[in-house]
Parts: C-alpha cells; structure tokens; sequence
C-alpha cells in the first residue's frame, strides 16, 4: 500500500548530500599510494594531496572562510587551483576561478559583484589584481601563490599548506548548496556569475568518468582552463579512479607532447585551437600515439579538417557540447560502429556533431520554441537546444530577471541553433543571433566557416551577415591567413563557391585581425559593427 512505503523517511543512514569531497575522501584510502599530481620535480600520491587539501582548508576556516564565503581565485593550470577546487568547499565557501586573461576593470567587476571575502592570486597575476582592485576600490586581502613569479610581497600559500588541518568530513549539509561561481565570458555587456551546486558537481564528475571514460590508471593532462567552467569539473571526476593529474602550467605545443611522453597521458580536453597548435606544430610526433590517446574538444563546432589531423596522431577526439550554465559539457558524439565504412572526410563530419546526452543530464532536445515541440528528426528542421537536468546552474547570480528568462517552460534555453538527425544525434547550425537569412533561405555561418577552414592558407575564420539591397542579407567572411600564406579574396571565395550552394558561399572576404574574448571566443558582434550591421 502507498502509506507504507510513504512511512518509511530519510535519514541519515539512507540519505548523504551528495559532493565531489566524497571523491576525495575516498581517494585518499583507496588510492592512497598512487599518484595525484605531477607537475614540473613535484609529485604527490592521493594521501598527500588530500592531505595537504586539508591544510589548506583549515587555514581558510582560520582567515574566517565559511558558509557561502566567496575565495576568488586567479592562477594558471598548477597544482595549487586543483588543490583548491575541495579546500575552498571543505570549509562551506564557493570557490571563484577566474578568467586570467580579463582586463582589470572586469576582473574587479567580478570581484565585488561576487561578494568575493578573499582573493588567492599567482605572483605573475599580481599586479593585474592590484590594477583590477584599485579600480573597483575594493581592499581586499590577498594571498599569493609562488611559483614562477617574483617573490611574494605578503602571506602565501605555502602558508596556508601548513595550517592546522580540517579535520571534519567536509559534506554539505545541503547538496543544493553552492560551490563555485564562474562567470560568462561577456562577449557583449557585464558577465554573468553562474552558480554550480554541490549535486550537480558530483553529477558532472560522475557522468565525465563513467562515459569518457576516465577509467583505473588514467593519467590526465590539465589543459582546460580551471577558470573555464571549474575546467569542466575534470579536477572533481580524477578522484573517482584515482587518475593521475599532470600539469604543465602553459598550454604550449612543445610542453605538452613532453608531458604526453613522460606521463604517458591517457586523457585530456582542450579547445580546437589548441589541438590545431598540436597537430600543426613542428614537434608532433612523427608516428601515432600508441595507444591512442582520449581527447575530449568542445567550444566552436571543431573544423572536420582538425579532427582528421589529430585521428592521424593517434588521439580519440571526441566532440562534445555544453555551456557555462550546464557545468561544461552535456552531449558527447559517441562514434558508433556504422561509421567505419566512411572515408576520413565523412567520419570526421561524423564526429563534429554535437551527438547525444551525456547519462547525468536528462533530455537535450532541438525545440521549436513557438510551438513548444521538438523538432522532426530529419537533420533540416531548425530549433533551439533546451536542456534539463542536475547539471544546470542554480542561477545567475544576484539576477533573478535572467535567471527566470533562462529557465522558463521548465527547460534551460541554450541560444543555439541547431538539427536533429535520424540518428537523435544533435548538431547545431548557428547560435540564434548568427543565423543568415539571405533571400528567404538559412544561411549557418558554422557550415560557412567550416569549409573556410578547409582552405590551405586559412588559420582562422568568422562569417556573419552583412547587409544586402537585394538578399536583405549575405555571409561576409573574415579571414586570417597562415603565416606565409598569399590567397586573395577571390581565391577564398573561389574555393567556397566550387564547394557550397551559390547563396551560401561568402559574397566578401576581409582579411583581418578577427577579434575575440580573453577565452579565445570570436567575437562577431565587433565584426557585424565592422560591416555597420
């Protein structure tokens, strides 16, 4: 009968909030001896870093760090911001990664619009903190991270490391409780502060080491930003499977095949470019990598021409696709057995989807907002991609207006456009503001750019809609050259023409400088303002 199993309650036998800290706690036995981090002569196993995590936390807890406390962090891919990734949830604060590349009038935008209680910074990023604090008039107390820059002028982290340790299991009472805060790049107006919950970094973290996956003995290279979606929560997924974290502090081509080789990397994620960096760079290795090593890409749809470059290194690219508000990634383009009779350009096209949800997500769908229905499975229909699921922020934080438009009908609303195929494979078009409409037909400035990619002498390229008398609109491209490379206008649209429908190929190409934010995204809203759109 329903009373009797309504009789039977939560408690705490049954019912544990769920955190990444348990991952930690757990590595700390299960993979006490192995190795957690590598970085540089430093080497540490699971018991010393979880060890040291818990010094480090208690000297936060003795600065006054606690429930919902903001610590804003500022720092490059080095042991110290994984570290901090469970010292700062350890004592109930919300950990703040952010963006190292931000000019100082945003970063101390961020400062105080997180209600930021105490900021830990890399002694290169010094000065860029007191710049950004002067400007905000903010005061706020500063503990410096020494590494590889002068030395520190205050307290320092080695400080905090020899605390008295946190000694408390460090469990949320409250799995909804946040933390960390990350804010949108800003591609125009002020970022927004994104909240992630305890439950849905637990969920993330999970989801990445079951369908990646990131299994025993995995040895991982830290290349996404920590400051980037708390580096798509890949520093609270190692744990689980006591993989090993490898840094190199500076994603360069030269410092990371060297990693690759001495810590035999089985895993990593990076954006497109800093995997065309690797496949173009005079170092890559002149056979494959055996065995072939798991890479996760995502951001702009990557260019098929990449993704057939690094499946000729020997690495598993796999694409998959998220937003900031969904802690990074939620579909993956899982390769299915059917592509093995397809030719290296066609799996490539394959594998650039944006593919299927991951397990700790519910429905990412293609909806037709007006209609309220999901799009017919026929790879034209165009919707927008709504998602729902654990891993959707709490909210935009201090912005309930926003919050509400995000989420409204029950579903996240991602901005972008795209198809779904027969295959429930997801693969967007555009984002919804970058659609061209030239003369009545869809324009996706995505499959535009992909083929400009396709061109020999183009390094890197934008198309946006410029104003037309007869069409109302067409594709201008925006193009940077390779070093060397002499193609003209007509050369770049030759070849798009020889390639697309007529009413696809670019009508102009402008060579450029194209713009974009400190996270490497182009930005074409100074593009369409280029071209007075």
């Amino acid at each position: 009968m329903r009373e009797h199993f309504e009789a039977l309650d939560q408690c705490a036998a049954n019912f544990v909030p769920l955190s990444p800290i348990s991952f930690l706690n757990r590595a700390a036995d299960v993979f006490a001896g192995e190795t957690a981090v590598v970085y540089g002569d430093q080497r540490r196993t699971w018991a010393e870093t979880a060890a040291r995590i818990r010094r480090v936390a208690g000297g936060l807890r003795a600065k006054g760090i606690g429930l919902g406390d903001t610590v804003s962090v500022i720092a490059p891919n080095i042991p110290e911001l994984f570290e901090l990734h469970y010292a700062v949830p350890l004592t109930g604060g919300v950990l703040g990664a952010i963006n190292t590349r931000l000019e100082p009038e945003t970063i101390g935008y961020i400062l105080e619009h997180s209600d930021s209680k105490l900021v830990i910074v890399d002694t290169e990023l010094r000065a860029l903190v007191d710049a950004a604090m002067a400007g905000a008039g903010l005061a706020l107390e500063v503990i410096e991270i020494a590494d590889t820059g002068p030395a520190p002028t205050g307290a320092t982290y080695d400080d905090l490391a020899t605390s008295k340790p946190l000694t408390e299991e460090g469990l949320p009472a409250d799995e909804w409780q946040a933390i960390a805060i990350n804010y949108t790049s800003g591609t125009s107006g002020r970022p927004k502060g994104v909240v992630y919950h305890h439950r849905g970094a637990y969920m993330m973290a999970m989801g990445t080491a079951a369908a990646w996956p990131l299994s025993y003995g995995a040895s991982y290279l830290s290349v996404v930003p920590m400051f980037h979606c708390n580096g798509w929560c890949h520093p609270w997924a190692t744990p689980i499977n006591g993989a090993k974290m490898v840094f190199t502090r500076v994603p360069e081509p030269a410092r990371l095949f060297e990693a690759i080789a001495q810590e035999k990397v089985t895993h990593f994620g990076a954006a497109p470019v800093v995997l065309q960096m690797m496949a173009e760079s005079d170092l890559a290795p002149s056979a494959p990598f055996d065995p072939p090593i798991n890479v996760f890409t995502a951001g702009a749809p990557p260019p098929p021409a990449i993704l057939e470059k690094t499946a000729a290194m020997g690495m598993e690219v796999m694409h998959v696709y998220g937003l900031t508000e969904t802690y990074g990634h939620i579909s993956q383009c899982i390769p299915q057995s059917n592509w093995a009779g397809l030719d290296a350009a066609g799996e490539a096209e394959a594998r650039a989807r944006q593919g299927v949800a991951f397990p700790m997500v519910e429905p990412v769908e293609v909806v037709d907002r007006e209609a309220d229905a999901p799009v017919p499975r026929d790879a034209e229909t165009q919707g927008e991609i709504a998602i729902r699921g654990n891993t959707v922020m709490k909210g935009y934080y201090k912005n309930p207006e926003a919050t509400a438009e995000a989420f409204k009908g029950g579903k996240f609303w991602s901005g972008d456009a795209a198809v779904m195929h027969d295959d429930a494979y997801v693969k967007i078009k555009d984002r919804l503001k970058d659609v061209i409409i030239s003369g009545g037909e869809n324009v996706s400035s995505v499959e535009v750019e992909g083929m400009l990619y396709r061109h020999p002498d183009v390094q890197t390229a934008a198309v946006v809609a410029e104003p037309h008398e007869k069409w109302g609109e067409v594709p201008c491209a925006f193009v940077e050259l390779r070093e060397g490379a002499t193609a003209s206008e007509d050369d770049i649209m030759t070849f798009c023409k020889e390639r697309l429908a007529g009413f696809k190929a670019p009508k102009r190409v402008v060579f450029t400088d194209i713009p974009k934010t400190s996270t490497g995204k182009i930005q074409k809203f100074k593009l369409r303002e280029m071209l007075g759109a």
